[in-house]
């Protein structure tokens, strides 16, 4: 018997997952060899050349840990006790009463993506009335599979409307409005990633009105304090309404974004409670929801963070970097404006261009000519018409703008 029998894999029934969308795009940038490419998929912010930066203020709170010898011993299953408490003081305000009650359970997370895992984990698990969570349409792609695979349903309500390329506010406000009491509901606290569109002030006290009524759960997801506005406090605003108004919040944070720690997973989730002693019951779950998850969080980037937000030197020049930050993004937003409607001429209405905030903008390119800017013009964003306007600088943006315009001319 010449021939030998293999037994089949284990795992050959396992069916291959889609490709992410954002991954396809850096995948066809970095094989393309034309010097023009640009990739706007990216979530991460790029400085005038087009390259990662790392913040100053970065630098420095490295240089202090150095000089403090540290240790690499493992942190509490809650992590770092300053970095929750000097996150939740950046997010709710020194005069939060919540915070100055001693009444935010927290915990550090692996980011903004860890927070919202343990606190769809937390809701799963304890939160009474209902285990529906509505999210904005569209939202970050990792919400529905985060708060599926936490245990939650997943269910939607209008929020970007593609004819005005803005907020859908009637429709939002009567989707809200239609949902079971007590329902779960996900607000992104400013920056709307992927379109870039934020409820006004006076929308966000509606919202609260509705939600106050409808007797609904805001979770905040605020991935970009200080990033979109360049205010801190301004890009705050719609988390601080709610707990002024006296709604019981949970709170996803990350660090990714306005501290460019990308890769160091520094974040924290957080929940209002009634008191000092229910804070304590439920800082006691989230432990027990955490330890056998990922036991503790990571070491480094919290340090970062928390040297940053306790030295008041070091938390100024944060403050001015990440205004920069900003402040670069929206000058790209009116320059491209201005490049489209009156360099170019380009058909259609592009003021969306400015009155979308953060980094992420809808353009409201169509897939075909998402396609075309991608094999004619070696331009690359996902099919949805989104771009990150950190990746359009000084260098590229008049290359950019004269593409979009052909491509939306049909003369690409």
């Amino acid at each position: 018997m010449g021939r030998t029998c293999r037994a089949a894999s284990t795992w050959s029934n396992v069916p291959a997952g889609p490709p992410d969308p954002i991954l396809g795009v850096t995948e066809a940038f970095k094989s393309d060899k034309d010097p023009r490419k640009i990739n706007l998929g990216v979530g991460a912010y790029r400085d005038g050349d087009g390259k990662p930066y790392v913040l100053t203020s970065v630098k420095k709170a490295e240089e202090v840990i150095r000089a403090s010898n540290p240790d690499k011993e493992y942190l509490p299953i809650t992590g770092l006790p300053d970095i929750t408490k000097n996150a939740t003081k950046l997010a709710y305000g020194m005069h939060s009463a919540p915070f100055n009650e001693n009444s935010v359970a927290a915990t550090q997370s692996i980011s903004g993506t860890g927070a919202l895992r343990i606190g769809g984990a937390f809701f799963a698990r304890f939160y009474p009335h209902s285990k529906v969570i509505y999210l904005p349409v569209p939202s970050w792609g990792n919400h529905t599979p985060i708060f599926r695979d936490s245990g939650l349903e997943v269910r939607g309500y209008r929020y970007f409307d593609k004819q005005t390329v803005g907020l859908d506010f009637e429709g939002l406000k009567e989707d809200l409005k239609n949902a079971p009491e007590q329902s779960i509901v996900l607000l992104h606290a400013c920056a709307h990633n992927p379109t870039g569109v934020d409820p006004t002030p006076s929308q966000w006290k509606e919202i609260s009105d509705i939600v106050k009524e409808k007797k609904l759960f805001p979770f905040f997801d605020m991935a970009y304090q200080g990033f979109a506005s360049g205010s801190t406090d301004r890009d705050a605003l719609a988390l601080r309404l709610f707990v002024s108004e006296g709604h019981h919040v949970a709170l996803a944070q990350s660090f990714a974004k306005n501290m460019g720690l990308y890769g160091e997973r520094a974040g924290a989730f957080s929940l209002t409670t009634a008191d000092p002693e229910e804070k304590a019951r439920v800082e006691s779950q989230l432990k027990i929801i955490i330890r056998p998850m990922y036991s503790n969080p990571p070491l480094h980037g919290a340090r970062i963070a928390n040297t940053i937000l306790s030295r008041p030197e070091l938390y100024g020049e944060w403050e001015a970097e990440v205004k920069g930050m900003a402040d670069r993004i929206i000058s790209m937003r009116e320059r491209l404006y201005n490049e489209l409607t009156k360099t170019h001429k380009t058909p259609g209405e592009w003021c969306h261009i400015k009155s979308q905030i953060g980094m992420f903008s809808f353009t409201g390119l169509t897939p075909p000519q998402t396609k075309a800017l991608a094999e004619r013009a070696h331009i690359y964003m996902t099919s949805d018409g989104r771009i990150s306007m950190a990746g359009l600088n000084g260098k590229n943006i008049d290359y950019f703008a004269e593409s979009v315009s052909h491509a939306v001319k049909g003369t690409l």
